[in-house]
């Protein structure tokens, strides 16, 4: 796979990543500064590294699980695995400009 087709594909996964919200946020998880990390293989399985708002927030169990699943109807894609981690801890200054400007904080 050459550089630019893993790229189209990077950038196919973050246009998925952007139509998912934590509930309690109006702003994607890509905007928040909830995605680490995308990688995809040679074989065509992603992984991403993601952290949440906090170790005790409500959608522990089902963001990860939308997230893979999302990840999956990429026909590029066979296959997705989510890692969540919480080094380095999650904080507002991780959010896009547009996040921070949608939610009043500039």
């Amino acid at each position: 796979m050459t550089d630019k087709e893993l790229e189209e594909i990077g950038d196919k996964i973050i246009r998925v990543l952007k139509t998912i919200y934590d509930p309690e946020i109006p702003v994607d998880i890509y905007e928040l500064g909830l995605i680490y990390d995308v990688f995809v293989s040679d074989e065509n399985n992603a992984k991403i590294l993601m952290t949440l708002t906090s170790p005790n927030c409500p959608v522990a169990e089902t963001l990860p699980v939308e997230v893979e699943d999302k990840v999956k109807t990429l026909k590029q894609i066979n296959d997705c695995e989510v890692e969540i981690t919480f080094d380095p801890t999650w904080t507002q200054d991780m959010m896009s400009e547009e996040a921070k400007l949608e939610l009043g904080m500039l």
